[in-house]
């Protein structure tokens, strides 16, 4: 998206989280273009260095109503990546706490979004939305196709804000495409990640063994933030031929779980120059969900068929990355 509208102004992109661990990462590749920038979010933005595109941040708690209307005004393209996430225990903070916890900054802030762009003139807007590969809920090949069955508070919660997005879309008010995500892991330019590898990455810098849940066969497919963040630009460039559908993104390379642990923890050797910590099997806890014995890969080969967008960085030298950057942070 780099033409200017009707007015003769560069397009309005709006990105919702802004300043969070994949936000940070989109807003460092959609500065590098020619638009005009709204970063919504709690905290201030990571910005680079002499961006190409004219920033602005706003500071706002999107659970607040009417904060969300207020955010998207104007916007020709809205990135949402707003989740009810908790640093320590990530997609979990909303199994622990229930059905409700999540329910605004999901489908009620789509609700939100969907009602602001009601009636406002001019092409619908797009809005892309931050899914989960859970959300199909089934183990194996995750491409698209067949019953979406989730199995976890999280993956309802998203598959209820992406059919507020397609009823939208349906309904002429704006352009929806969802990502469906698989596990994102990796060095970005905002803060720390919040999920299994980066949690895994600290146990080990620590001198702790690292643990895996039976034999740690479960296989899981893992996208670099940055790959993450450039699908998601992609989708402004080619939103006429993505509207109204989800697009699961992702790898396609399954790693088995144990070979995932044993691969941060040889990581994390050689950066302190000691030996890798060890990798033991424990029994499930009673807070494991299906999803955690449901092994999935990720087909985006229809995404990348419509959009050109490839998966670029590898997982060993992500993770040797991803070891140095923890280990500097202390």
């Amino acid at each position: 998206m780099t033409a200017a509208p009707g007015d003769g102004r560069a397009p309005l992109v709006v990105v919702l989280g802004a300043s969070g661990y994949l936000g940070s990462a989109v807003v460092a590749e959609l500065a590098r273009r020619p638009v005009r920038l709204r970063l919504v979010a709690r905290r201030a933005p990571v910005l680079p260095g002499e961006p190409v595109a004219d920033c602005e941040s706003v500071l706002a708690d999107l659970a607040a109503p009417g904060a969300a209307a207020e955010a998207v005004a104007g916007a020709d393209a809205v990135v949402h990546l707003v989740a009810e996430l908790d640093r320590a225990v990530g997609w979990r903070a909303v199994e622990q706490a229930g059905e409700q916890r999540g329910e605004r900054l999901g489908a009620g802030l789509v609700r939100e979004i969907a009602g602001a762009l009601r009636g406002t003139g001019g092409p619908a807007p797009l809005l892309v939305l931050a899914g989960s590969a859970s959300q199909a809920g089934r183990a194996g090949l995750v491409d698209g196709t067949g019953p979406d069955r989730p199995t976890t508070v999280y993956a309802r919660q998203k598959l209820s804000a992406e059919r507020e997005l397609m009823a939208a879309t349906a309904e002429g008010l704006l352009r929806g495409v969802s990502l469906r995500l698989p596990t994102v892991y990796g060095r970005g330019p905002g803060p720390e990640g919040n999920g299994v590898v980066a949690a895994m990455v600290r146990r080990a810098l620590a001198g702790q063994p690292l643990t895996v849940w039976g034999t740690g066969g479960v296989v899981r497919d893992l996208l670099h933030v940055a790959d993450a963040a450039a699908a998601f630009t992609a989708c402004l460039d080619h939103g006429a031929r993505l509207s109204g559908w989800p697009w699961p993104v992702g790898t396609g390379r399954p790693v088995q779980v144990r070979e995932l642990f044993t691969a941060i923890a040889r990581a994390v050797a050689a950066r302190t120059g000691r030996p890798p910590v060890p990798v033991d099997s424990v029994q499930p806890p009673a807070a494991a969900t299906a999803a955690d014995a449901a092994g999935t890969v990720v087909d985006a080969s229809a995404f990348r068929d419509a959009t050109g967008w490839h998966p670029r960085r590898e997982l060993a030298e992500s993770l040797a990355e991803l070891a140095a950057d923890l280990a500097d942070r202390g």
